[in-house]
């Protein structure tokens, strides 16, 4: 999976709640989608943003990978910063969205997986 954490200019980071019927649904996550055949991982976190929230990506750098076992289900998430884009994100998929700060991250119930995301960008200056 590409996982985009995206930033705005005034250090607020994008997150979006997953749908119900969903794996892990009705908590929040950082967006993105799978990789399809073929794609790198930068194209695919380019095309899931587009597809989800209508922009389109400048500036992404890699932040980390995470390998998480759920009960029913193993996930790799290949993580990435996006620090510019083009665009006013929107739920296209009918996703409520929120611009959090970075210390606010904690207090969201996330996906277990997503936990490390939260640890990383907290030790990082943003």
């Amino acid at each position: 999976m590409a996982v985009g954490v995206i930033r705005n200019p005034e250090g607020k980071i994008l997150i979006a709640r997953r749908p119900a019927n969903n794996h892990q649904g009705g908590l929040w996550e950082f967006p993105g989608g799978k990789v399809e055949q073929g794609e790198t991982v930068a194209q695919a976190l380019a095309r899931e943003l587009k597809e989800e929230l209508d922009i389109t990506i400048s500036v992404c750098t890699p932040l980390l990978e995470i390998s998480h076992d759920y009960a029913d289900k193993q996930v790799l998430l290949d993580v990435w910063c996006v620090a510019e884009f083009a665009g006013e994100p929107q739920g296209l998929e009918g996703q409520p969205l929120r611009w959090v700060s970075v210390q606010e991250l904690k207090d969201i119930p996330f996906p277990q997986a997503n936990g490390a995301i939260v640890d990383a960008l907290q030790s990082q200056c943003w």
